[in-house]
Formats: structure tokens, sequence, C-alpha cells
């Protein structure tokens, strides 16, 4: 059965429908080698190193990098950070975002294409699937649909999801390592004793690590990912992408190696679209920058080799502004326009607000307090001789030595610093990494003072003794003390 078109020409339904049902097309890349295949590699390399290796390195008897929900502490390194910390990283987080976009602004889609994780792992993934499938070609027929299903391709199926859900478990499982302690976690998995929550987030991540980069690969960076949406916004004309010399390579056409191009009116572009299948989202990098190209350099890597074979230049496609594709410039004069406004005004607030937290880091107090009075008790009387307010003073203690804090109180001559049993507090010692919530009665002659309300000031000493040196911390926290009628 067919229908009539707009232009008056019958369609068939069939084509139609497949059309509208055959929406993808699982992309194959090719396999390629090159300068931007080795650094590509060498990222996967040292981001899955650093990513797997970070939650075994110890640092001070515990776990160097760990972010404790459940404790309420952030570790990192000789860092602790905790929920009144949280504008460090905040700023942390701003200066990542800048960042990304001043290299996106110089370079493009840099990270996308070599650091990213979805990108990381669709090719340790597709890695996988040539080792065991094949070349391109292969698994193109084993994923033909009249190809049958055989106890070889049943076998090659279940190998490579078998290998990619075990990376993917294994990704799942020191993802969780960062926010519970990695050998506590070891312990209970081997026991069969993890926790439902736990349980849950490896199980979650596990499968969406095995989805996105074993189905739906460049799905992800095309229509998931908010990056290749926004990033047309902050490329101009000379930022540096991958770009296809049109001046050079066209009119594209097949040829002989022994023919001559320019009397047979062919640019070098040979026309042989070994650049669209070594492409990972599966793009013409010679119809022009699109959104979808993630700047891996595959589509460079698969040209200049074949301009090698053919006795041609390489850089018909390479890394280069729109600028100086159009303007012929060279290399110096392209990498000079780097430097232009909007790429000054990036590196000016990265510079500023790296040096604002690298100084606050630096000046940090690992010495915190807090003062709270005891709503149930504002003030009483003592005896008929004394007067006492109630408070709780929490001390926390940030750093990784221990601390011997001395408490006063000033603003009121005779303030005396009392522990709930009526003893006088001259110090306390507070561990590392760990605060104290002490209740204290403030106490006071009953004669010396006139009803109301009198500002006091809680001046809080700690000696923090490290194995080098003892350095003293102040803290000052203001608040009232009562007088009733």
């Amino acid at each position: 059965m067919s229908v009539s078109s707009p232009t008056g020409k019958p369609v068939s339904i069939e084509i139609i429908e497949e059309s509208l049902y055959e929406i993808r097309r699982k992309i194959q890349p090719r396999a390629v080698s090159g300068v931007f295949a080795r650094w590509r590699w060498g990222l996967v390399a040292f981001t899955q190193l650093l990513f797997y290796g970070m939650p075994w390195v110890n640092w001070n008897g515990r776990q160097a990098v760990l972010f404790d929900l459940v404790h309420r502490k952030f570790y990192i390194f000789g860092l602790v950070l905790w929920p009144q910390d949280v504008i460090y990283l905040t700023l942390l987080l701003i200066i990542s975002a800048l960042s990304l976009f001043l290299f996106t602004a110089i370079a493009g889609r840099l990270f996308c294409g070599y650091a990213c994780p979805q990108t990381v792992y669709t090719e340790i993934f597709m890695w996988v699937e040539k080792k065991i499938e094949g070349d391109r070609s292969a698994r193109l027929r084993l994923d033909q649909e009249k190809w049958p299903w055989s106890l070889r391709k049943l076998r090659l199926k279940l190998t490579k999801h078998t290998i990619w859900l075990l990376i993917a478990f294994a990704t799942g499982f020191t993802f969780i390592g960062y926010f519970t302690s990695i050998t506590t976690l070891q312990d209970h998995f081997l026991d069969f004793s993890l926790g439902p929550w736990q349980t849950f987030w490896w199980a979650f991540y596990g499968f969406a690590t095995w989805g996105n980069a074993g189905f739906m690969r460049e799905q992800v960076c095309k229509y998931m990912c908010p990056y290749a949406r926004f990033q047309s916004v902050m490329v101009d004309r000379d930022t540096f992408v991958v770009t296809y010399d049109k001046g050079r390579g066209e009119p594209r056409g097949g040829r002989n190696k022994s023919d001559d191009r320019v009397e047979k009116g062919l640019g070098d572009c040979v026309n042989c679209s070994i650049c669209v299948q070594v492409c990972p989202t599966g793009i013409d990098i010679r119809d022009g920058l699109q959104y979808m190209c993630i700047g891996c350099g595959a589509c460079i890597d698969a040209c200049n080799q074949v301009m090698d074979k053919v006795s041609y230049p390489k850089g018909l496609i390479r890394y280069t502004s729109e600028n100086a594709m159009d303007n012929r410039e060279s290399n110096i004069a392209t990498w000079r326009r780097i430097f232009r406004p909007r790429v000054i005004i990036y590196v000016a607030i990265v510079a500023v607000l790296s040096s604002l937290f690298a100084f606050s880091l630096w000046s940090r107090n690992p010495l915190r307090v807090d003062v709270m009075r005891d709503r149930g008790s504002l003030a009483r009387e003592v005896e008929g001789i004394s007067l006492e307010n109630i408070y709780r003073i929490q001390i926390m203690n940030s750093s990784e030595n221990p601390m011997t804090v001395s408490l006063k109180a000033e603003g009121l001559d005779n303030l005396k610093i009392l522990d709930s049993r009526g003893n006088q507090i001259d110090s306390l010692q507070v561990e590392p990494s760990s605060n104290q919530l002490l209740p204290i009665k403030v106490r006071i002659s009953i004669s010396e003072l006139e009803p109301g309300n009198y500002p006091i000031v809680f001046d809080v000493e700690a000696i923090e003794q490290s194995s080098h040196a003892s350095v003293s911390r102040k803290r000052q926290e203001k608040s009232t003390f009562i007088v009733p009628r």
C-alpha cells in the first residue's frame, strides 16, 4: 500500500514505518591509531588509575579521600571539611566550572573527548568488544538481524556482557568506596553483609555504567549531556576545534594513487569515509562543526593515515580555528589569537578565585566554636549568693592533631566557667577530627549586677600538638548573660 507525499509521489507505508521505527542505528567505530588515539588511551589509563587507586591510599591512618556522609566529614588528604566548610566545596565547584568554560573557549570539547567518564568507559567497553567479537566488519555482521543465533554468537555475546558487568560493578563498588571506607566495604562484601543502601547504590551505579557505556554510548553525548547544548555559546571562530579543510578537500572523489587530482578536478579528499567510520558519535566532520562532535581527534588520525597512503600532505582534518582555516593563517598566527578578551576574562576570574581558595585554605583556623544558650534554663540563683546562666558550647577540631583547649568568659568581673557538676573548667582535650558538646555554667556573684542582659565573650584557646611543633589557635564567640528581675 502507498500514500502520496507532499510532492505528489507515492511513498510506501512500509518505508515510513521503518523510518519511524529505526530511530537509531548502532554505531560500531573502526579502530584507529595515531597521536590522538595515544592521548586518549593515556588519559584512560591515568583517570582509571586515579579513580580505582585513590580509595586505597592511606593518610595518617585513614583513607586519604573519603566523603563520610554518615559522620558529615569530608577527608581530602590532610584537609578535613565539616558542614560549616561548604563554602570551600562551593568555591571549588565554581572554579571547576569556569575552568571547563576556559578550556572550551580555547579548544572546544577537550574534556568530552579525553576525560569525561562517559567517553572513558565507552572506550574501555568498545576495546573489550573488539577483543571478543573482532574488528568493525565482524561486529557489524554479528549484529545483523539476518545473522542467525548460534552457539558461537551466544558465547561471544555472553562473554562480552560478563566482562562488561564485571567492569561496571567494579566501578560501582569503587565509587561507593569514596563515601564508605573502602576497607570496611570490602570486609562487608566478603562477609556477604553489605547494608541495603550500599547494595542499592552499588547495583545502581553498576547497571548505570553498563547501560551508558555498553548500550547508550553516543546517545548520552548527543541527547542527555547538557554540555553538548550550551558549548556553542562558549566557542567562537577562534576556538580550536576539529575542522575539515573544505578548500583543500573539495571536490572530493575516488581516484587511483597514480592519478593527477588537478587534471581530474578533484580535491585531496578521496571520499573513503574512514573519518566517519572511526567517529564514536557517527558524524561526518566534512559537513562542518556539529554539536555531536566530542573533539576526540579520531578522524584526524584516520585521515592522516589515508593521506600518508596516497602521498598527500597531512592535515586535511586537523585541530585549528575557523578563522585560521578561512584566512589560511599559519600556526603561529593562530596561536596568537588564543589570548582574546573572553579567554583573558576567564583566566583572570579563575586565577583570582584560585588564589582566594588557596589563601583561605592556608589561613583556615581548624578550631571551630559554637555557643548556644540552654533554652530550658536561662538563668537561676545558686545558694542565694550566686547567679548562673546555662550554655552548651561545641568545640570542633578539624585538624589531624589533638588539641588542648582552655575556656575563659570575659565582659563581666569574676565570671567563672563550671562544668555540669559545678567544677571549674581549666582545660579539656579534643581529639583529631572530632568535636565535643559540653554543657557549662557561667556563674557570678548575685550582688554585683542590676537586672538586664549583659554582653559577654567566650575566649577559647587551643594548643594544637603536632609531631613537629605546638601551634596556638584562638576563637572568640559572643553571647549574653541574663540577670533576671
